[in-house]
């Protein structure tokens, strides 16, 4: 089959089922971009939720309220399955995988891929070497690849590591054309103003220590990114290459496919997104991303991270996939009213 003969073919199949055209909204959106994704049909959804940890240098400025052992407390938590997010995955028997690619401890959590304990403080010096920042690429396209061989078709993004708000926001301010420092929010010091403003400072002085340095998406990385954005931008183009869709979750994963578009924009072309963050630079995320606000399925105030509406995208998504394969289509129906017609003015002719 033709790849246009396929096209045509996927959408008819969501535009085929017996209901008022377009009324079942950005899920019918969504499968018709997942269909297109994968080029061939797929009758089984087999999907994984891949979670990218680090540590981040620049919480030794002063920029988050936490302590930062957490990112490592709650990785554990993720990988015994006891986090929001791997609940989430194990009520609905998504499987689901924790990657280290740079948590301050000795050991690692989960799959070891750690390249440091922690980036540097960006706010001092470059948040990774050149050589750091392609371990972190390869270390997202690797999780792909072998998702890819397990037969898995749809992804979810999710990461953790205390700091990643301030990072995510340097990297899209670096991104955006008027490097708009208020992208930055509270991140999950709620109300905590003092520490906004002080956020804000850091990245606006690392806009200018890096001025002329930051002149693409892999050089805004490796300066004031980390670990995990990085690690995430390097899986959204293997996504891309290996024809796996996949759902983003808020800030974090946004800002990680804004670089991964950057990149290489055909990366949009599999970008499913899940909700909208309360963080105000989630908006500017997006357009860079080439996403609508209103194409985005969930509005719930989540601000938890971890992937955890990446997870609740992909169970609607299930739900309308098991739709599109199961319901009654237009073409049915007028079948059968065809067939009952013909059936009465055969009965009228003999009667």
């Amino acid at each position: 089959m033709t790849e246009d003969k396929y096209m045509k073919q996927a959408i008819h199949q969501v535009d085929n089922l017996a209901k008022p055209p377009g009324s079942l909204g950005l899920l019918e959106k969504q499968a018709k971009k997942v269909l297109l994704a994968w080029g061939q049909f797929h009758k089984d959804l087999r999907p994984k939720h891949l979670i990218f940890a680090a540590d981040n240098g620049v919480v030794h400025s002063g920029v988050v309220a936490q302590l930062a052992d957490i990112t490592y407390m709650q990785s554990r938590h993720m990988v015994e399955g006891t986090s929001a997010v791997t609940c989430f995955c194990r009520s609905q028997h998504i499987p689901y995988a924790v990657i280290d690619v740079g948590i301050d401890s000795e050991d690692a959590v989960g799959i070891d891929r750690k390249i440091a304990r922690g980036t540097r403080d960006f706010a001092k010096e470059p948040a990774m070497s050149e050589e750091q920042f392609q371990q972190a690429l390869a270390a997202g396209r690797e999780q792909v690849e072998a998702a890819k061989a397990e037969g898995i078709n749809l992804l979810s993004f999710g990461e953790m590591g205390i700091g990643n708000t301030t990072t995510s926001a340097a990297v899209l301010t670096a991104l955006s054309p008027k490097k708009m420092t208020w992208l930055s929010g509270f991140g999950s010091a709620k109300g905590n103003y003092k520490l906004l403003f002080h956020k804000r400072r850091v990245i606006a002085d690392a806009m200018k220590r890096y001025e002329g340095q930051l002149t693409s998406p892999e050089a805004i990385l490796r300066c004031v990114g980390g670990f995990d954005l990085a690690a995430l931008c390097g899986a959204m183009l293997a996504c891309a290459d290996e024809r796996i869709p996949f759902y983003i979750d808020g800030f974090i994963t946004a800002t990680a496919l804004a670089c991964a578009v950057a990149i290489d924009p055909g990366v949009g072309d599999y970008a499913l997104p899940s909700h909208i963050s309360r963080e105000p630079g989630m908006a500017q995320a997006l357009r860079l991303c080439g996403i609508d606000e209103y194409d985005v399925p969930i509005t719930a105030g989540l601000s938890l991270g971890e992937g955890t509406g990446a997870v609740l995208g992909v169970i609607l998504l299930k739900t309308m996939m098991y739709a599109v394969w199961h319901m009654a289509t237009l073409d049915g129906i007028n079948q059968e009213a065809q067939n009952r017609y013909d059936k009465r003015q055969g009965d009228a002719q003999h009667g």
